[in-house]
């Protein structure tokens, strides 16, 4: 498996703000702490829409896709998915690629 860092961009859709519910449970309940506990983790945070408040972003971030993987098979995994259903949330997924394997995009950033 490719041990390079992977970051995948979750957009979770809900009805009535239940997306901002889904986010507040998962952190309440302690389950983005044991998430970003996990081994490989790199990052795992929720951001709102400014332009559209049914939608919350994740951010999640991996040393690999092998600590991905493991991640994926966990129990965790499975208390997500619960939470995903109660909040009868819609998902869209991308993957990143690191802003380095493009030489031209570091004249956009700022460090």
């Amino acid at each position: 498996m490719d041990g390079k860092p992977l970051t995948i961009l979750l957009r979770y859709r809900g009805k009535e703000g239940s997306a901002l519910l889904f986010s507040r449970e998962m952190h309440e309940s302690g389950l983005m702490e044991e998430i970003r506990k996990e081994k490989g983790n790199l990052r795992y945070e929720h951001y709102r829409s400014l332009e559209d408040p049914e939608v919350l972003l994740l951010v999640d971030s991996w040393e690999s896709q092998e600590a991905l993987d493991l991640h994926h098979a966990s129990p965790i995994m499975g208390r997500i998915a619960s939470l995903r259903e109660k909040y009868d949330l819609t998902v869209e997924a991308e993957r990143l690629l690191p802003a380095g394997e493009n030489p031209g995009d570091e004249r956009f950033l700022r460090r």
